[in-house]
């Protein structure tokens, strides 16, 4: 068993997408990172930071993971899918070929707190039909013990002879999506796939990764190995934990689309111009 390291951080930077939602860009289309395009994080109490939401826009070729803390947010697509992000609900969008969709607060005050993740999809799948799922809270699989609770967005978490699958599966870059909650000092050792991707970040508190120390709002690539070795810091900690298999394709992307090409990234934007994108 080999325990991965740290080889490198992130830390997130501020940004605004959508019609001005403000948020904390963790990664953003960094080669290393394959098969994950972007991760950003929306933390706020004041209104006019999320308000405005994400209004009706296009997507192709990737596809996008939003996991709410706080909050609620309604998206709406062309294909009719209508699903009520509410705290601790998953909404698991894959764009293919194209979708149009919007994804707009359901509140006027409070916290609005949670991530969305872009995975890249294989050139293979990249024209794909569009797809959507919504995972309501219940329907994320839990392992706890008196130490720390996870949860299985995605993937199999693996304890002793206690299995858990996520409620994801099936997804040609095999990912695992945790939400990993750690006590003070606790110790968990979390096993991943020797030859994917696996990045840490840190949300809350502190976390310690065979050894070494990663703190709130610190994004941590890890080298190789079987097993994250986990320690919840004096405060304990909590992170989202990412893994999955790289495509060792070229990317090319151009705002909502992400394709290998430029050529391909070129008809996409006249795809949606003529009304294409979806067809």
């Amino acid at each position: 068993m080999q325990a991965r390291e740290i080889i490198a951080t992130i830390q997130g930077q501020p940004a605004s997408d959508g019609a001005g939602v403000r948020l904390n860009r963790v990664i953003s289309f960094q080669r290393e990172l394959d098969p994950f395009l972007m991760l950003d994080e929306f933390n706020s109490d004041q209104a006019d930071d999320y308000i405005a939401g994400f209004p009706s826009h296009p997507h192709r070729g990737f596809e996008t993971v939003t996991y709410m803390l706080d909050g609620r947010m309604l998206h709406e697509d062309h294909l009719g899918n209508q699903g009520l992000l509410v705290s601790g609900a998953v909404q698991w969008m894959t764009a293919g070929r194209g979708i149009i969709h919007s994804e707009m607060p359901q509140q006027e005050e409070g916290r609005m707190r949670g991530f969305q993740l872009w995975l890249n999809l294989p050139a293979a799948e990249k024209m794909k039909p569009a797809a959507y799922r919504d995972i309501p809270p219940e329907a994320i699989p839990v392992f706890a013990n008196a130490q720390a609770q996870v949860k299985v967005v995605a993937g199999r978490f693996v304890q002793g002879e206690t299995v858990v699958e996520g409620a994801v599966r099936a997804v040609s870059t095999q990912p695992l999506y945790l939400d990993i909650d750690l006590q003070p000092q606790a110790e968990l050792v979390v096993p991943v796939e020797p030859g994917h991707t696996v990045l840490l970040y840190v949300f809350d508190g502190a976390l310690q990764v065979t050894g070494r120390s990663l703190t709130k709002g610190h994004l941590a690539r890890l080298g190789k190995g079987d097993q994250v070795q986990l320690a919840g810091g004096e405060q304990g900690g909590r992170a989202l934990l990412l893994a999955a298999r790289p495509l060792g394709e070229p990317v090319a992307h151009y705002g909502p689309f992400v394709m290998n090409t430029m050529d391909e990234i070129k008809q996409a934007i006249d795809d949606y111009n003529h009304g294409r994108l979806t067809d």
